[in-house]
């Protein structure tokens, strides 16, 4: 089961949030390296592959994670600055 950690904290700043986006979004351009080494390396970009690279697969993992929180931020911060 997956659990997930809800912050019901208002008073988080949008620039904070903003901030945090962008240290994310920075973690996800490395991961996409990171991936794109390991598939070189192991020479399998097939994700269907048996023999595609474990670390391959938990490097995605992790990206993908991180894509979710980002579009999470993201809805958060607009219901922030949506006017009311």
């Amino acid at each position: 089961m997956k659990r997930q950690y809800r912050c019901e904290t208002k008073s988080i700043a949008p620039e904070q949030i903003e901030t945090l986006v962008i240290h994310l979004s920075g973690r996800v351009r490395l991961l996409d390296s990171d991936i794109e080494a390991e598939e070189e390396r192991t020479r399998c970009k097939d994700r269907r592959d048996a023999g595609y690279s474990i670390l391959a697969r938990t490097l995605i993992a992790r990206r993908d994670n991180l894509s979710a929180t980002i579009t999470a931020l993201r809805e958060r911060l607009a219901a922030l600055e949506a006017p009311e």
